[in-house]
């Protein structure tokens, strides 16, 4: 007779087996906690916020944010959504998730008015700048950001700037040289001109002189570890499905900013990079620190100010470590939008030859290098094309806000709730996500009249200045490329210094005209912030044909 054993589990495995139901379960309550206070807080989110009518979901998980970030236009689809649901709406985000997308000046200002306290940045935001940029004025909100700013705003005075207009001056006929002699090389009298590339050198050496008393060289042929990391971004603009997904989910949660997709890998080397230059670079200016130059002189750059902060005795103390989360926001912001703005200006130019002809007659009619004070009120021209390129190319396209308390925004003209009624007013719950698109504000036909998609620096010229709706947009010039309010870019003034400076003589000295005519296309790509690119060419590449006048 055949008997058979059965194996019994040995006491541990019973034991081992206990412990991972005991888990799961433990997991399970935690997942279902979560879910339980998740569905809380949309339900309050709905109660208490006003429920506005917008585009459908085309993406269960992902709503619309899927084709705003694949399109090449998204202000256009913000625009088109304003014109049939209103002046405010509401989009469906990311799992769930709906944002108020604001396209009225009024509701705008209110929000702008009201940043670093009632409005602030994601937790998402915070995160990717966090791995970035670190703790620094961008990052930060309510007293300390508020305490960041004014230990830094006597740097960008009109007196501090006055004094390094020079500096932009020098930068600029640094690279006039260099094109001059390439153009000499060539019997025709023409060279081919990558002109991004002279921005980025231009823009670059510009900050580390002027912000930091530090010369990259890079007019000069040397390779700064900073260009590469830039680099790295605009050679890897494409990013896998998978990588695309988690970066969408990113946006909405911060726990995704923890996965190690392709751009927040690229994102982490540029806060280690920036970290080291950063360092670097305050621990030399300490050292080579001009001792025949006045305390009051000292005290006046951005270097100066950031010496003077990291003094344990004055009121605007600040850290070590956020002494270099500034340095890093001016690298970027000295670098990158500068860069960008100048390359556009060119591409603009020269695809309306007219406005360029006019501008160098007028630059040519004044005669000698402009001083600080004639670029700011004496050459209208010049400051309408400049105004012109950043109206139409604003480097940070759109805004994205968390409302830190309840709150009730103001609109200008009434528009048509979920339930078919008018309103005046929005009631925004504590939580609720709201999207400003500056490019959509900017270019928008409503605001800015059936011309607002064209590049016409005349408008700037008008008797009386900028008329309709755009008179109600509040920020610098009618326009939303510098924010407003508490966030106001604060080196506003010294970006179009340097564009003005750069551009008048660039313009002066060359003609500019697209490689392959005219009507050649330039889309935008992606970077750490929106980069042109002509068609066909690798990374951000934008060739132009550049010949000297006369």
């Amino acid at each position: 007779m055949n008997t058979s054993t059965i194996a019994l589990p040995s006491p541990s495995s019973l034991w081992t087996t206990a412990r991972l139901v005991g888990a799961l379960n433990v997991a399970g309550s935690f997942a279902a906690l979560w879910a339980f206070v998740k569905v809380l807080r949309v339900l309050r989110l709905r109660s208490k916020t006003t429920q506005l009518r917008g585009p459908p979901r085309t993406s269960f998980i992902y709503g619309v944010s899927r084709d705003l970030d694949s399109s090449h236009d998204s202000g256009a689809m913000f625009e088109h959504w304003a014109t049939e649901y209103g002046v405010v709406y509401m989009i469906p985000g990311v799992l769930g998730q709906n944002m108020l997308v604001l396209c009225d000046p009024k509701a705008i200002a209110h929000l702008y008015a009201r940043e670093t306290w009632t409005y602030m940045q994601t937790p998402s935001s915070l995160a990717f700048m966090e791995a970035s940029l670190g703790r620094g004025i961008l990052w930060s909100h309510g007293e300390q950001h508020r305490k960041q700013r004014k230990a830094l705003a006597p740097a960008f005075s009109n007196g501090a700037i006055r004094k390094l207009t020079s500096v932009f001056y020098d930068s600029a006929y640094k690279a006039k040289g260099a094109w001059d002699t390439t153009i000499e090389l060539n019997k025709d009298g023409n060279a081919v001109i990558e002109v991004q590339n002279w921005m980025n050198h231009i823009s670059l050496d510009t900050i580390g002189i002027a912000g930091f008393s530090h010369d990259f060289g890079s007019l000069d042929g040397k390779r700064a570890s900073v260009t590469e990391v830039f680099d790295t971004f605009g050679s890897n603009l494409q990013a896998s499905a998978l990588n695309q997904a988690f970066d969408l989910l990113a946006s909405a949660f911060a726990i995704f900013t923890k996965i190690p997709t392709k751009r927040m890998k690229l994102f982490k080397k540029v806060g280690i990079t920036m970290g080291e230059i950063s360092d670097d670079l305050l621990i030399r200016s300490r050292q080579e620190k001009d001792a025949n130059v006045a305390e009051r002189d000292e005290e006046k750059s951005i270097i100066g100010l950031l010496f003077k902060s990291e003094s344990q005795d004055t009121e605007l103390h600040m850290s070590k470590e956020e002494v270099v989360a500034q340095m890093k926001v001016l690298l970027v912001a000295g670098y990158e939008a500068t860069a960008i703005g100048l390359t556009w200006a060119l591409i603009e130019l020269s695809q309306h030859p007219d406005a360029q002809t006019r501008l160098r007659e007028e630059l040519l009619a004044f005669g000698a290098d402009l001083t600080y004070d004639q670029l700011k009120a004496t050459l209208p021209y010049l400051d309408a094309v400049v105004h012109e390129v950043l109206r139409l190319h604003p480097p940070a396209p759109d805004f994205i806000r968390l409302a830190g308390t309840d709150d009730i925004i103001p609109l200008s003209e009434p528009v048509c709730n979920a339930s078919g009624e008018m309103t005046d007013s929005i009631s925004v719950a504590k939580g609720t996500l709201i999207m400003i698109s500056a490019v959509a504000i900017n270019r928008s036909l409503a605001i800015w009249g059936p011309d607002a998609k064209e590049f016409k620096p005349e408008r700037w010229l008008a008797e009386g200045g900028i008329s309709g709706k755009a008179k109600e947009v509040q920020g610098h010039k009618h326009l939303l490329t510098f924010v407003d309010g508490p966030r106001t870019c604060l080196g506003k003034d010294f970006a179009i210094t340097e564009f003005k400076t750069v551009l008048s003589v660039l313009v002066k000295n060359f003609v500019f005209e697209m490689r392959d005519g005219p009507n050649t296309w330039v889309e935008v790509v992606r970077g750490i912030l929106p980069r042109p690119r002509v068609v066909g060419e690798d990374s951000t590449g934008v060739p132009l044909k550049v010949r000297r006048y006369q």
